[in-house]
């Protein structure tokens, strides 16, 4: 016997929610066994708050000293208020397309729809194979917005199929296992000064994530289907999963 620290898991899931977990899982694993090109087609997006300082971890923030030397101090601080929300979509080949939400709006479906109409845009230019086919695939969550009728319509309008996405699931999200935290490790311990900072560092730092790990990020997502399968829906993040 050993003591272990809980792990904090957005909520407790019902036999229901996990049920529709490892049935999603499944269907993916169907779909994509019957379409092996159907991940290529794939967009995902999210958003999320970038600060203008944010604590280092532990391990950014630890030290190599001798057996002799004084343990080192660090005095407590918090996150500064000052913060950008970032939406951020891409696919197997890098970013296509980012955009920071004004501050002071909300977004709501109104603004979604507009981000959704800028995302169209920008895969006419940077993406014109998947803008020939006419038929973009879209993996983002169950925010509330994400899900109102207007945003349905607009999807439906404009021919983009939406992959479906379990409820309460960040282990199963491009943003929440890849993009934000590959991300935010490197915002960490930084402090900004005004909102231009913020935005400035964070698109120099998307710029640098290497094509071969987005890659990697979708390989890792269908491997991530059967993990979940295997938990029978249950958080599996930090569990012997990827």
């Amino acid at each position: 016997m050993h003591r272990i620290a809980a792990k904090f898991v957005p909520r407790r899931l019902t036999q229901d929610q996990k049920g529709s977990l490892v049935a999603i899982c499944q269907e993916l694993k169907g779909t994509v066994k019957n379409d092996p090109t159907l991940p290529l087609n794939v967009i995902t997006g999210d958003e999320s708050i970038v600060y203008a300082y944010d604590l280092e971890t532990k391990l950014q923030s630890s030290q190599w000293k001798s057996p002799g030397s004084p343990r080192p101090k660090k005095a407590r601080m918090q996150k500064r208020k000052l913060k950008m929300m970032l939406i951020c979509f891409f696919d197997q080949e890098g970013i296509v397309h980012r955009e920071f939400v004004p501050p002071g709006m909300t977004d709501n479906a109104d603004f979604y729809c507009d981000v959704l109409r800028r995302l169209r845009e920008t895969v006419r230019r940077k993406r014109p194979q998947k803008w020939r086919n006419q038929n973009l695939i879209i993996h983002h969550d169950n925010a509330p917005a994400y899900r109102s009728f207007k945003v349905s319509q607009f999807l439906a309008k404009n021919n983009m199929t939406v992959i479906p996405y379990p409820p309460y699931s960040p282990d199963l999200a491009f943003c929440d296992f890849f993009l934000f935290p590959k991300l935010k490790l490197r915002m960490k311990g930084r402090t900004f000064v005004t909102t231009e900072e913020i935005q400035e560092k964070s698109q120099r730092v998307l710029d640098t994530i290497p094509k071969r790990d987005f890659q990697g990020c979708f390989q890792a997502w269908q491997k991530l289907w059967d993990c979940c399968i295997r938990a029978k829906g249950e958080y599996f993040e930090g569990d012997g999963g990827i």
